[in-house]
């Protein structure tokens, strides 16, 4: 997938499906998060290192585009990146794929406070350089 450097893999999984055996369209933001806890894993310690810091990066906005249905059983790949680190805020992108066909796409906003208060916080400059490294 172009522009994107990261993905996951997620089966989808009976418990996700509606009784035509098409995935509900709220699981799409689950798959949204394992992908992100595992770009942020992988590059950046993980959500437990920011914690470890005091800071929680919480989700201010979601949008979904839906294409075609995924199904019970379906493999697919979840692709994410992340940019727009400014200030408090970050964002990442997503695009949900199966065998190369676009199932879904998105992306949510996240704004670092800290943990204690929970008042806005600047993304940490470790975070934002690991975000860098991993896009470039």
């Amino acid at each position: 997938m172009d522009g994107f450097r990261f993905s996951t893999h997620v089966r989808v999984r009976f418990a996700e499906t509606d009784a035509q055996g098409v995935a509900h369209n709220s699981v799409y933001l689950v798959w949204f998060e394992l992908a992100r806890v595992a770009y942020l894993a992988e590059h950046a310690g993980g959500y437990p290192a920011l914690r470890a810091q005091g800071i929680e990066a919480f989700v201010t906005e979601a949008r979904i585009r839906y294409g075609a249905p995924a199904r019970f059983d379906d493999e697919l790949r979840v692709h994410a990146r992340c940019g727009e680190v400014r200030g408090a805020r970050f964002r990442f992108d997503y695009v949900v794929e199966r065998d190369r066909e676009r199932v879904a796409d998105g992306w949510t906003a996240h704004a670092c406070v800290d943990g204690a208060t929970f008042r806005p916080t600047r993304v940490p400059n470790w975070l934002a350089e690991a975000i860098a490294s991993a896009e470039a």
